[in-house]
């Protein structure tokens, strides 16, 4: 999805909730059958350096503290674990996301770490490692919108859908109310802020965001109760890479031993900082 962000903090809800109540902490995915780690152990790396396409604009999974400056998120401390796991030093490179999963289909870096939705489409040009999150894509509304149901966009001729262009919420948006009355923006946060102006009708989100932002705007916001498609999120290597075995390897090792679920308490259970306390970032000009 990203599945795919600007004004508001995120919570993430992947246990059954109410639109607005506290979110729970997610349910770690249930995997694919992972890599076998060597009898000894996991796989050994040797200290390999490992470049990781991150954002840096995604609550919680990665971004930058404008208080302190530091980098932090799921994504850095579930990536520092497996990197301890399998003796590998994780080096970070910023990028957009709409040029993220290519950039890593050419090569350009060994895996990307974005709250990556795990799709047959995106599968075609890259590998995906075993799914970590499960998430479930839903439908913001105002408030005191009239709206009860996501049928109701679908049987509508003029309510319109505002999300982040070039994720799967787009995608699912055009299924459910065709491409033009959907609304692109480039984040998630712009959806936000044009759903709270009244310029849109909904916004397609994942539970990872949406949650989150009703947190701090439940006076203009709120989720509905139906979930449009149920998706898992996961990591992102070049065709053919040698290093998705040992990551499988490594995440099935934390789920087994409760460290996914451990940083899903962190990360997803509690209060997060808000996109006016995150640093703003300016990405390179991806190369051709």
């Amino acid at each position: 999805m990203k599945t795919f962000r600007v004004v508001s903090v995120l919570l993430i809800g992947l246990l059954v909730m109410a639109a607005c109540a506290p979110a729970a902490a997610p349910t770690p995915a249930a995997p694919a059958a992972p890599a076998a780690p060597a009898a000894s152990g996991l796989p050994d790396l040797g200290g390999k350096e490992v470049t990781i396409a991150i954002e840096n604009a995604y609550i919680p999974f990665n971004y930058i503290r404008l208080d302190n400056g530091k980098a932090e998120g799921w994504d850095y401390d579930a990536l520092a674990e497996i990197c301890k796991r399998l003796n590998c030093k994780p080096v970070y490179k910023e990028i957009g996301w709409d040029s993220m999963i290519t950039a890593v289909s050419q090569g350009q870096f060994d895996l990307a770490a974005d709250g990556i939705t795990i799709t047959d489409e995106r599968a075609k040009t890259v590998d995906f490692s075993d799914g970590y999150i499960a998430v479930d894509q839903r439908i913001m509304v105002s408030k005191d919108s009239p709206i009860a149901s996501i049928n109701e966009f679908k049987t509508s001729t003029t309510l319109k859908i505002g999300t982040q262009k070039g994720t799967t919420n787009y995608d699912e948006a055009i299924k459910l109310v065709g491409d033009a009355r959907v609304v692109g923006f480039d984040t998630f946060g712009d959806a936000v802020q044009a759903l709270i102006a009244k310029d849109v009708d909904g916004v397609a989100i994942d539970d990872t965001a949406g949650v989150g932002y009703v947190g701090v705007n439940a006076d203009k916001i709120k989720l509905l109760p139906e979930k449009m498609v149920g998706q898992q999120l996961g990591f992102v290597f070049p065709k053919g890479s040698a290093l998705v075995k040992p990551f499988n390897a490594a995440l099935a090792a934390m789920r087994a031993d409760g460290t996914l679920e451990a940083l899903a308490k962190k990360w997803f259970g509690g209060t997060q900082l808000t996109y006016d306390e995150i640093a703003p970032v300016t990405y390179p000009t991806p190369t051709p």
